[in-house]
């Protein structure tokens, strides 16, 4: 069991890598461009809902997988900036291909290897943790940013793999994280070990929609298992596991699955942050969805 849990760790890892080249190097859909803005010293990309669309907009922050960046997921900002939500989405220190389309220089080792996740605590990327603090609380204090539409009471976190971690850490998976403005957390393919380990997914204090995919072989049966992410996630909460999907699925890399993932995706934030009564997808199963789960 040890030397399986070890192999997908270690298949995970490689997954990363590779996705963090493909993702950004072979775009597949023509996706809205984003606003470049340096807020609180970090280099952001916003996404906001068109010209005319009524105010408050509830606010998204992303979080990119590790070696990913910022505009890594076009497809998925752009459909929720259509859908009336601002989206930030900074570039975290590990940040590699920086929206440029072609991998930078600072291709480096995980802080600590996803395969010891024993070795991973509260102060692995805290960093990441640090960045989404300082964006919040310069967009409650920036006048610039007070003076706008965004509704920062209605915060949702949406993260994939590393920024899936990442988010449901910053929702109460790491005690020390936890951030009260936090009222929705979408965890894409996200990972969970650490907090497996610890048994700290108890402390996630807003919903949580966990996606995955049968080929994610290195992350979903994590998240699937009796005693995994989503079994010890307290309500409520959602499943969705792709069948097919792998872990480059919630990236432009891959589009097979973008359509399912944005109405979902929609629907989660839209019952969490905008009090819609449950829209049609947070209630029925799609013909390329293996696993539908909810509890409330």
């Amino acid at each position: 069991m040890i030397r399986k849990l070890r192999a997908c760790a270690i298949l995970f890892a490689l997954l990363i890598v590779i996705g963090s080249i493909s993702a950004s190097a072979f775009p597949t859909e023509k996706t809205t461009e984003p606003q470049k803005l340096k807020i609180a010293g970090l280099d952001v990309a916003a996404w906001f809902p068109k010209h005319g669309t009524p105010g408050p907009w509830p606010v998204i922050i992303f979080s990119h997988g590790f070696h990913g960046c910022n505009t890594q997921s076009l497809y998925l900002m752009t459909a929720l900036s259509q859908a009336g939500y601002a989206i930030f989405a900074p570039n975290h220190h590990d940040a590699v291909c920086l929206g440029t389309g072609r991998l930078g220089k600072r291709f480096t080792r995980p802080i600590v290897a996803f395969q010891d996740a024993h070795g991973w605590s509260d102060k692995t990327y805290a960093d990441r943790d640090q960045d989404i603090e300082k964006l919040l609380n310069a967009l409650e204090s920036d006048p610039h940013y007070k003076s706008s539409p965004f509704d920062l009471k209605h915060v949702g976190l949406v993260g994939h793999s590393l920024g899936g971690y990442t988010v449901l850490g910053v929702a109460g998976a790491w005690p020390k994280w936890k951030d009260p403005r936090v009222k929705a957390v979408l965890a894409l393919s996200p990972y969970t070990n650490p907090f497996l380990l610890n048994k700290t997914l108890g402390g996630l204090d807003a919903p949580v929609m966990y996606q995955g995919g049968t080929k994610d072989f290195g992350i979903t049966p994590f998240i699937t298992k009796p005693d995994g992410a989503y079994a010890e996630s307290p309500a409520p909460k959602y499943l969705v596991v792709f069948d097919g999907a792998g872990h480059l699925a919630w990236t432009d890399a891959r589009d097979t699955f973008h359509p399912s993932i944005d109405e979902y995706s929609r629907a989660f934030l839209d019952r969490y942050l905008k009090h819609k009564t449950f829209p049609a997808p947070l209630t029925k199963k799609h013909g390329d969805v293996g696993t539908f789960e909810r509890k409330q």
